[in-house]
């Protein structure tokens, strides 16, 4: 019973996010494109109303995601998460309309069906079970170091490329880590505050770990819907959150998986999601996700008529 609690309290948390996507999508597209990280991004995007709403919607998706977390192993909660990317399409149709109505393609419906066959497939086949609700900091030592090193390699890689779909590629692998690394600590400290209280909750390092691998992963996230089309980073973003996330569960909270010939439904299911995932991000309304609505790209300045002389 527990863990599908552990399934609903997850959709509401992707459901939350994927509002929270397409509001800073749409903000992010008004920022000028940089040629570096820009740490004043966040600063600019403050001023926006509409990014603000986003960032409001991060507070109840993190409330149901620690209590998916306290209920479920991370290796079943995260993976959920994938559905972020046909939740936000979908309710960029009603947001995001234009003069005309927005409507999902029939590559785009496909790319939906894809996702949920997938990830039913992938989290059936491997039947993860749940181990530890907290891990010892001998592990979470060569876990940091890892997930820290991944993150400044995939940030490298982008910084060496101009705007486009490598370097929006590159920072969404940068977010994945950062979403999957948070994700982790959160279930850490959820544990603390389950049996200690406010008071061990609040002196935890995971607590504080949390709260600054969550404000890099927003960061990154934000310079990727900046950097190039949701084609490059939303596939990488989805994919690699729930695929870190299960590595993580099972590294470090002992959770476990099938193995030998499991694997090859495994597999299916998530090449299965990683076809929807690109479907979805091609359709018309992962365009308009990307330009704030059908047309040009919000960040690209009004065109002025020359004057013609004589």
């Amino acid at each position: 019973m527990a863990i599908w609690a552990a399934v609903v309290f997850a959709v509401l948390a992707a459901g939350c996010n994927a509002l929270s996507t397409v509001l800073q999508r749409r903000a992010a597209r008004t920022v000028p494109v940089s040629p570096r990280l820009r740490f004043g991004l966040i600063a600019d995007l403050l001023h926006r109303a509409v990014w603000l709403a986003g960032m409001l919607m991060v507070l109840p998706a993190a409330a149901f995601q620690a209590l998916a977390l306290l209920l479920g192993p991370l290796s079943v909660v995260q993976p959920i998460f994938v559905l972020e990317l046909p939740l936000a399409l979908l309710i960029a149709r009603v947001l995001l309309r234009g003069p005309t109505p927005a409507r999902i393609s029939p590559a785009g419906w496909i790319g939906v069906g894809l996702m949920v066959l997938g990830l039913a497939t992938a989290l059936g086949a491997a039947a993860p079970t749940g181990g530890r609700d907290y891990a010892p900091l001998s592990r979470w030592v060569l876990a940091l170091i890892a997930c820290v090193s991944v993150i400044c390699l995939t940030v490298g890689a982008g910084l060496r490329r101009g705007a486009g779909s490598v370097r929006a590629a590159c920072f969404g692998a940068a977010a994945a880590v950062g979403y999957a690394l948070t994700a982790a600590l959160l279930k850490d400290a959820s544990h603390s505050w389950q049996h200690g209280g406010p008071a061990e909750f609040f002196t935890s390092w995971q607590s504080y770990g949390f709260a600054v691998s969550g404000v890099v992963a927003l960061f990154m996230m934000e310079n990727a819907m900046q950097s190039g089309p949701l084609t490059a980073s939303q596939p990488v973003l989805t994919l690699g959150d729930a695929l870190i996330s299960l590595s993580l569960g099972v590294t470090l909270f002992n959770e476990r998986v099938r193995a030998g010939w499991w694997l090859i439904p495994e597999a299916v299911g998530v090449g299965l999601v990683l076809w929807g995932a690109v479907l979805l991000s091609q359709v018309s309304l992962a365009r308009d996700l990307a330009t704030g609505q059908s047309g040009e790209p919000l960040s690209r300045p009004p065109r002025t008529r020359s004057r013609r002389r004589g």
